[in-house]
């Protein structure tokens, strides 16, 4: 009588663990970041104070302590950043359409998904704004003029105003258009003259090529100076 109940118990064993592996496979298909292991939010916190194993150098070396952005490395704040925009961005420096000697090398350094990690992470943060690039305050006429632009455009030559893409206050908006508040005017102006240059993408419909084409060299230092001096904000849209 024993015998026949262990050979009666047996075949219950298998059907158990395969039972087991079943929920196993469903349960990483429900999840698959987590059964490929997609970087945490810690992962991605290591990254911007660390950097990674694979030559990702530390984001704060170049972003500031705060992720503020760094005048003289002519680097942007990134806190607060839409997360879509990072990833954009990422991916942008890594497949060349966008060219930086600096974030070539960084961007292909991160994965796939430590750029979508990161981009999530700096959504989170609040933004600090960037330290002022200018080496004495700009005359008001500057910057009411650059007010004019980001607030009002100049449509008699086709320039619409900043703030009709980039939010109120250029806070950013989504992937395509990334805070302006806040950041230096060093790094605003230069990027202004990269769309200039043909060495950053054009934007949404070439948007950004061709107002810059229509915008004088005195146009950029005085939209800058006045985002410069902006509060900054968190950007709206683009979080996952």
């Amino acid at each position: 009588m024993i015998r026949l109940r262990l050979d009666h118990q047996r075949p219950a064993r298998p059907r158990a663990l395969m039972a087991s592996a079943l929920l196993a496979m469903l349960a990483a298909s429900a999840h698959p970041a987590a059964a490929q292991g997609t970087p945490t939010a810690a992962a991605a916190a290591a990254i911007v104070h660390q950097g990674n194993a694979r030559g990702a150098p530390p984001c704060i070396s170049c972003h500031g302590p705060k992720l503020e952005g760094l005048a003289a490395m002519v680097s942007p704040r990134i806190a607060g950043q839409s997360a879509a925009y990072v990833v954009a961005q990422l991916d942008a420096f890594a497949g060349g359409t966008r060219r930086n000697a600096i974030m070539l090398p960084v961007a292909t350094a991160l994965s796939p998904a430590e750029r979508q990690a990161l981009g999530t992470y700096l959504s989170t943060l609040s933004p600090v704004a960037a330290p002022a690039s200018d080496s004495a305050p700009p005359p008001a006429a500057v910057l009411r003029s650059g007010e004019r632009l980001a607030t009002r455009g100049r449509w008699a030559a086709g320039v619409p105003a900043c703030d009709q893409c980039h939010g109120p206050g250029g806070v950013g908006v989504g992937a395509a258009f990334p805070p302006l508040a806040g950041q230096s005017s060093a790094y605003l102006a230069a990027q202004l003259d990269a769309y200039r240059q043909g060495t950053r993408p054009p934007g949404p419909l070439g948007l950004m090529s061709t107002l810059v084409s229509r915008m004088s060299d005195a146009d950029i230092a005085a939209v800058s100076a006045y985002y410069q001096r902006q509060p900054p904000a968190a950007a709206t849209g683009g979080r996952p």
